[in-house]
């Protein structure tokens, strides 16, 4: 009787675009014990400056970033052909971030997160 090889599938990749060290690294840690792959950003200027973007299978950004506020960043994604869900960290978001949020097809998830809320929140939209 032959044994079956199979070859591993590849975690889905997380492109995370936070610049508070200390929440990437727990988000980080999070995603990855939850059998993500996670690529980290400081900023989406830098991301959006590469000449190849990665093919995510999910974007989270946090809104209030440095420079380029995360819902204009997920806009600029959009134009340079990142369809992949994307999720939106804020907190208190006002009407106008949840309106874009809602017209680029991201979810807003509030901080503070609790639990597991963001890894539920991926494999949620990744399940289609």
């Amino acid at each position: 009787m032959a044994l079956e090889t199979r070859t591993p599938t590849p975690a889905p990749l997380i492109l995370l675009i936070e610049d508070d060290a200390s929440v990437r690294e727990a988000l980080t840690f999070a995603l990855t014990i939850d059998g993500f792959r996670v690529e980290v950003h400081e900023s989406a200027e830098r991301l959006l400056e590469q000449a190849d973007l990665p093919a995510p299978a999910c974007l989270v950004l946090d809104h209030h970033l440095p420079g380029t506020p995360g819902a204009d960043a997920l806009a600029r994604f959009r134009e340079l052909g990142l369809a992949c869900p994307a999720i939106l960290i804020t907190t208190q978001p006002k009407p106008e971030v949840r309106a874009a949020a809602a017209r680029l097809g991201a979810r807003i998830l509030e901080k503070p997160l609790l639990g597991g809320e963001l890894p539920a929140a991926i494999r949620e939209m990744l399940a289609g």
